[in-house]
């Protein structure tokens, strides 16, 4: 196999470009419903950007997906995934199910495993029985599956220790709400790199919610 196009670059650079831009990602289950939330800034390392960027795709009324990393390679991925997922609605005359999105998600990764997308994914939906799923995966479809909560982003260290501090079983909608937005809140403010408010999906079997959350600003 010859040299790829990142084969002189040395590791610690590639990993700065997952930091580029900066996120936090966290996606966490209740009873028979889910909760995706992201924090709002777009970065250029230290300098803010963009206070009110889209981190959060709606894929259809059930499943949704979030990407951490690169912010140019996450809307290229996603309009990848659309696309994907429109030819998959008009062949198959139905709505794809979480797990078969994600195992779609991570053979896109892996196609492009010498060259890859510089993104981490938070795919969130609701299956059979409306049975919550969530799973995240690294940048070459490695897939992670959880029964409580998935974190991704430059914030998923403190995510994970607040998220482990916030999470019970079996949650109702309102309640689940509250605690992955205190977790979210909480673990960006140690976070150099994200921040500037969250945005939240809570998805039932009957709706979905969206709300902003207001969060420190500097």
């Amino acid at each position: 196999m010859g040299p790829t196009k990142f084969s002189k670059i040395p590791n610690r650079i590639n990993l700065q470009i997952f930091e580029y831009n900066g996120s936090a990602l966290v996606a966490m289950v209740g009873k028979n419903c889910f909760a995706i939330a992201s924090d709002r800034r777009l970065g250029v390392q230290l300098q803010t950007v963009a206070t009110d960027f889209q981190k959060i795709y709606k894929i259809h009324d059930k499943l949704l997906i979030g990407l951490a990393g690169l912010a140019t390679d996450a809307q290229t991925l996603y309009q990848r995934l659309a696309f994907r997922h429109k030819l998959y609605h008009l062949r198959e005359e139905m709505d794809m199910k979480p797990e078969t999105f994600a195992s779609l998600v991570s053979a896109i990764l892996y196609e492009k495993r010498f060259g890859p997308y510089f993104c981490q994914p938070v795919i969130a939906g609701l299956g059979d029985d409306d049975k919550p799923f969530i799973c995240t995966m690294d940048s070459i479809g490695a897939k992670e599956l959880a029964k409580d909560f998935v974190v991704a982003g430059t914030a998923s260290e403190s995510l994970y220790g607040a998220c482990e501090s916030m999470f019970k079983p079996d949650m109702e909608p309102e309640e689940l709400f509250e605690r992955i937005s205190q977790a979210l809140l909480s673990s960006v403010d140690r976070d150099c790199l994200s921040g500037w408010g969250g945005h939240v999906y809570l998805v039932t079997p009957t709706e979905v919610t969206e709300r902003i959350l207001k969060g420190r600003m500097d």
